[in-house]
């Protein structure tokens, strides 16, 4: 692609926020590439029946494996990956029984410090928000279609699906096929 040429509208930040709403289940899901405000999504599935509002926010760290991380980008196919983080939400308030979810994921890049990822639940117990709100990261985790280039200090980047690794940050084995 030459410098003349419009991007894609996917890759496009003007095409942005690209937003998923059931307010039957009182489900958000957002890509964007805005910074998150954690203010908005624990909006979003506050309720009057919850007792229980978890917020958990991924941020950019400035180390990876020993190396030092100027950024994180992301990039993904939003049709794609909304239908997926809409799956994933439903799935948790049919589970849980939950008030509320909202599941937010910064585009672009991402500096050290910013959150990608933001997710609230609201329900009307503590237990069942603290299971959900960890459920819902980890399938975002390993289904949304969603990648991230880790870029660091000395040049060196790589590309890196988030379903490579676990909750502790341990390379998963792949099975062979």
């Amino acid at each position: 692609m030459t410098s003349n040429e419009p991007l894609p509208e996917h890759l496009d930040p003007k095409t942005y926020p690209r937003i998923h709403h059931d307010a039957a289940h009182n489900i958000h899901v957002t890509l964007t590439y805005d910074v998150l405000d954690a203010n908005t999504y624990l909006s979003q599935t506050s309720s009057p029946a919850a007792g229980a509002n978890i917020l958990f926010l991924g941020t950019t760290r400035d180390t990876f494996e020993g190396r030092s991380v100027s950024q994180l980008s992301y990039t993904t196919y939003p049709p794609l990956a909304l239908k997926t983080l809409a799956k994933i939400a439903a799935a948790a308030v049919e589970t849980h029984k939950l008030e509320g979810v909202s599941i937010a994921h910064r585009l672009g890049i991402v500096p050290i410090g910013e959150a990608s990822i933001a997710i609230t639940v609201s329900s009307g117990h503590r237990g069942a928000a603290w299971r959900a709100g960890e459920e819902v990261l980890e399938a975002c985790k390993e289904k949304a279609e969603i990648w991230k280039r880790e870029e660091f200090v000395d040049g060196g980047m790589e590309w890196r699906a988030n379903a490579d690794r676990d909750a502790e940050g341990r390379l998963l084995k792949k099975e062979e096929a």
